[in-house]
Order: C-alpha cells, then structure tokens, then sequence
C-alpha cells in the first residue's frame, strides 16, 4: 500500500511528465539543465497564456522547506512584505534560464522578497550543486520535499506566484520569464 507521501510524489511526477516543461507542439525536448544555454528567458508582453490572475486573493500556502543544511522555512512568516515565490527544478531549462534574472532581481529588490524554491525532491545535493556551478550564490537552496506547492500549482516548470504583503496571491506565471526586464518591474509592482 502507497503512504500519502508516495502516491502525491506519483501524482506529482505524473503531472510532470504529462505536462512536461520540456515540450512544446512539435519540437524536441530540452536539454538538460548541464546543457542549458547561458543566455537568460525573453519578456514579453504579458501574454495571456503565461499569466494568470484568476486566483487573486488565495492565501499563501502553507508548506515547510529545508535547505542543504537542514534549516527550515516557513513559507507562511514572509507575510508583511511582497513575496515572489519561483517554483524550478534542476532537470528544466526554463528554469535555469530565468534563474540568472530571478538573482539579479534579488540583488537589486529590496520591496519584494524574491524566494526560488527548487521541486527537487530529495535531491538536494543536485541543487546546490547547479547553483554553484551556475555561480548563483543569491540563490538560497530552498528544497520542497513534499513537492506539496508543484502538486498545488499543477506541475508546469517554471511557475512564478507573487503574493502580497497580506499573504494573497496578486498572479501567477507559467514559464521562463526575464524578471530583471521592465515589463515584470510593472507586474511586480501590483503587490501591495
């Protein structure tokens, strides 16, 4: 008999492999995050396949993360102040594309909590380690073991929630996305 615990990993590893962030109609899969280009994700203007603003107002969820050295974060006592959470892995291109705006946003944002949290599961050995080899070291290692806010947010890669300071969810978006660009300095700009 499957624990909660593994029947949620299926499921998310399911969703993840149906929705895959590696396809796209009619091309080939990514490579691998060690292959992924250097260059950073394109902006654009908001198209409205990638954002989604029909859950404003839900309440952030309430999921526990660890980092490489066994400390913990509640991902509910960042409310107070505009959270942006990136849900990534080390297996999606997407994901370490956009990862090098989503640090250079961290760098120069001081209204927004920028938070990457990496649906590695048990693995995290492998996200410190892409971190390190990408020279990323605003990037804090911030692991979803449970894979609870993947399962919540359906299992496309990359997805960014940006919440505001009352915990509530302002949008989502799905996909790579240049986070350093004008045009996500407007979006965020909609946390209050």
């Amino acid at each position: 008999m499957l624990s909660s615990r593994s029947l949620k990993y299926l499921v998310l590893a399911g969703a993840l492999l149906a929705a895959g962030c590696d396809r796209q109609s009619g091309e080939e899969s990514q490579p691998q995050a060690s292959q992924a280009p250097a260059e950073t994700a394109q902006a654009t203007e908001a198209p409205a396949d990638k954002l989604d603003r029909s859950h404003k107002g839900e309440p952030i969820p309430a999921v526990t993360l660890v980092d490489d050295k066994g400390e913990t974060l509640d991902l509910a006592s960042f409310k107070g102040k505009p959270l942006l959470v990136n849900l990534w892995a080390t297996w999606c291109a997407p994901c370490i594309a956009e990862m090098p705006t989503l640090a250079a946003l961290s760098a120069t944002q001081d209204r927004v909590t920028v938070l990457p949290i990496s649906q590695d599961m048990g693995q995290i050995d492998k996200v410190v380690d892409i971190l390190r080899r990408r020279k990323l070291d605003l990037i804090q290692p911030w692991v979803d073991e449970q894979g609870d806010l993947g399962f919540q947010y359906g299992g496309n890669l990359p997805v960014t929630v940006l919440f505001d300071s009352e915990g509530k969810e302002v949008w989502r978006w799905t996909g790579g996305n240049d986070w350093a660009s004008a045009e996500a300095a407007k979006l965020l700009a909609e946390a209050k």
